[in-house]
């Protein structure tokens, strides 16, 4: 793996994984394209990029989160923050239970081409639909017990790449009556856990390559964490403003469009 080729993964991780059009499928396409042969733990190396974008720039919501939950069952004070906290504690179980157990069969089965394709047309239809006719009532702080654990429920599907988990969950959130700009902050708040827990699932993954790696190796791993935790930032910024007047549109389209130019790869190939 290359610097360039890290840095280029980097980007698309960035962009991919915290707006609603699949990181898993784009870092399996691009090298399957370009024909790269890249290190498989590095695809949970970018993951923690983004995952230190989202506890970097809700820094002072998680504190909130944290400490209005431990109050909450200590000193039975009851907050938003605890409240909040909580649900997407308990919301991350049956999603993280079912993804793990299916992520093997996702990387055996689902890790076709045409496979992840047929899933960003679906998924972008899906998304385009509810988004058009959902009700727009519930705030971030209004979320109910419900909202929070069908939305985290709908994580499982994320395991199929194309499929996409902020994708997943943005959807169920707006089919569920959540706010464009809630659903995508609760989507992001609700990865968290799950992308924490498979880094640490993976450490022996990180410290094997680091031990055959050569400085190149090691630069260019550096730098796709980087920069997908730079492009993770400005996306989170980008896309809470942009649901304040804009729909999910735009990112249906895109979905439809790649997946149609996938599925002409694969006949031309």
């Amino acid at each position: 793996m290359t610097i360039i080729q890290s840095i280029i993964l980097g980007i698309v991780q960035g962009l991919t994984e915290l707006l609603p059009i699949s990181s898993s499928a784009h870092l399996f396409l691009i090298p399957w394209i370009f024909n790269w042969n890249i290190p498989e733990s590095f695809d949970v190396a970018l993951h923690f990029g983004t995952l230190l974008a989202i506890g970097i720039f809700f820094f002072k919501d998680w504190i909130e989160l944290i400490i209005g939950g431990y109050k909450m069952i200590v000193k039975k004070e009851k907050s938003t923050e605890g409240k909040m906290f909580w649900y997407i504690v308990i919301a991350t179980i049956p999603g993280g239970i079912i993804g793990f157990v299916l992520d093997k069969y996702a990387e055996s089965i689902l890790t076709k081409p045409l496979i992840i394709a047929i899933a960003l047309i679906v998924m972008g239809v899906i998304l385009y639909l509810v988004d058009k006719y959902a009700k727009k009532e519930t705030e971030y702080k209004d979320m109910t017990f419900k909202q929070t654990f069908l939305i985290g429920l709908s994580q499982a599907l994320a395991f199929i790449p194309g499929v996409s988990r902020s994708g997943i969950t943005m959807t169920a959130g707006r089919a569920l009556g959540v706010k464009r700009e809630a659903v995508a902050k609760y989507s992001f708040m609700l990865s968290a856990p799950i992308v924490l827990a498979a880094t640490i699932f993976k450490l022996k993954d990180f410290i094997e390559y680091f031990l055959i790696a050569d400085i190149s190796g090691i630069i260019a791993f550096a730098m796709g964490v980087i920069m997908s935790f730079i492009v993770g930032i400005m996306v989170i910024k980008f896309l809470l403003d942009y649901l304040k007047k804009g729909s999910f549109k735009i990112f249906a389209i895109y979905r439809i469009i790649i997946g149609i130019v996938v599925i002409a790869i694969c006949m031309v190939r």
